[in-house]
């Protein structure tokens, strides 16, 4: 299967998007660079939301990063993850950063492939705050294959 049929198996919504304010996802050359998408999910972790809820909300991200790239390609095909960005909305003593941002990785390897165009260079960072208290905010990096 390709990665857009992969993605629509997993029932990733791919729909229109209107322009807004800024750039969602943006083509420059051979790369796709999305901007930061936030979880649905709000609250901070470490302090009432669980890596479980955190893992669940950094998939949230990618599915909508998703829904932004194929608007600017067309389609998921032909693409390579790069790199991919976490922000977790964290307590100071929560050190779990990495297992909530796994949601997104793990997404990006269902469909991409952990060994071959899904395997991607990753930072997951905990923060204060993140914009209107949500939970995770997740931005990638993409290469454009053909």
């Amino acid at each position: 299967m390709t990665p857009q049929e992969i993605a629509e198996s997993l029932h990733i919504v791919f729909e229109k998007q209107t322009p807004g304010y800024l750039n969602l996802a943006i083509r420059s050359g051979n790369q796709i660079l999305s901007s930061g998408h936030v979880s649905t999910l709000k609250g901070k972790l470490g302090a009432g939301v669980s890596t479980e809820e955190g893992y669940a909300a950094a998939r949230d991200c990618v599915a909508k990063i998703l829904n932004s790239v194929w608007n600017t390609h067309g389609t998921l095909n032909g693409l390579r993850v790069i790199k991919v960005l976490g922000c977790v909305n964290s307590t100071p003593d929560f050190t779990d950063q990495h297992l909530v941002i796994n949601g997104a990785s793990d997404l990006l390897h269902q469909i991409f492939g952990k060994t071959g165009d899904g395997f991607h260079a990753r930072s997951a960072l905990g923060f204060a705050s993140l914009p209107t208290g949500v939970a995770v905010e997740v931005e990638a990096i993409f290469e454009v294959l053909t």
